[in-house]
């Protein structure tokens, strides 16, 4: 029969194993994998990016990035042979998930932009050079108990060989510098995020988990609105309202997906557009969905 000091013991014992990770702790690595690298990292303008990574006249171009000052650590691992790099990816935002970090900015595949940007220019690693199609980039922010603020970076690629790497840091950042995406958390607009499609009568949109993963998320808040507009690009001799008429059935067909994976109709306002508003981003051109999310 368990005796009341018994009972205590187990019990502070399971309240000491549902504590979370500290922030300030470097994550724990991925089971099948093997350090290969540590570097040492403090600097007064530690470049982290928040948005995929372009190379513009040999210079390092994001719509969103940063030069942080920052103490801490870089950590090159490299997967058995018998492990992805999807699991070590999930492997790790679990672990922030655990710790309460917030994901500021993911990207996957060619959406993180050229691999060997990445690899040479913003992490210093060439091992990292790989495919661009197989890898993904996440930054998280945690708070210690301290009130000092961390930045988790977890880049995951194939290399041509089909070794899969890791590059994470973890930076404790001065408490003066401003951390781009903190404020995300009182913005009431949120994206866009753009949804190529192609197809006439079925159709096939050309975007990721993550997204469908963070639109779901927020369409889940309390008084959330997710908002779709259809765009459509003018083909030669195509009329205005042919084109209009594309961008509606692509527009309604995204719309269905998004009702079968958890974003109820109810939620969801239309807006078609077709080819009647030009932009000037690259990013946002041709026939595409832009989805936004309004929270309350």
């Amino acid at each position: 029969m368990m005796t009341l000091s018994s009972r205590w013991m187990l019990s502070a014992l399971l309240l000491l194993l549902a504590v979370p990770a500290r922030a300030d702790a470097f994550p724990d690595p991925f089971p099948q994998s093997t350090q290969e690298a540590s570097v040492e990292i403090e600097s007064p303008g530690h470049l982290v990016l928040f948005s995929p990574v372009r190379e513009i006249n040999d210079e390092i171009r994001s719509e969103t990035m940063a030069r942080l000052p920052v103490t801490g650590e870089g950590r090159l691992y490299q997967l058995a042979r018998d492990a992805t790099r999807r699991e070590a990816r999930d492997h790790y935002l679990r672990g922030l998930q655990e710790e309460g970090a917030r994901i500021l900015f993911e990207c996957e595949n060619v959406r993180c932009g050229r691999s060997v940007i990445w690899a040479n220019r913003v992490f210093g690693q060439a091992v990292l050079n790989g495919r661009d199609s197989e890898q993904d980039y996440l930054v998280a922010v945690s708070e210690d108990g301290d009130g000092a603020r961390w930045l988790t970076l977890v880049y995951t690629v194939t290399r041509g060989n089909l070794r899969d790497y890791v590059w994470v840091e973890h930076l404790r950042v001065q408490p003066e510098a401003v951390i781009p995406g903190l404020a995300e958390a009182s913005r009431r607009v949120l994206g866009p995020w753009v949804v190529p499609w192609q197809g006439e009568v079925t159709y096939r949109f050309d975007w990721h988990a993550t997204d469908r993963r963070r639109i779901r998320e927020l369409a889940e808040q309390p008084g959330a609105l997710v908002v779709l507009a259809g765009f459509s690009a003018l083909a030669p001799d195509e009329s205005y309202e042919s084109a209009r008429a594309r961008a509606e059935a692509a527009l309604t067909s995204l719309s269905e997906v998004l009702a079968r994976t958890g974003v109820s109709r109810d939620r969801q306002r239309l807006i078609v557009v077709g080819p009647g508003i030009a932009l000037s981003d690259p990013e946002r051109q041709g026939n595409r969905i832009e989805i936004v999310v309004i929270r309350r």
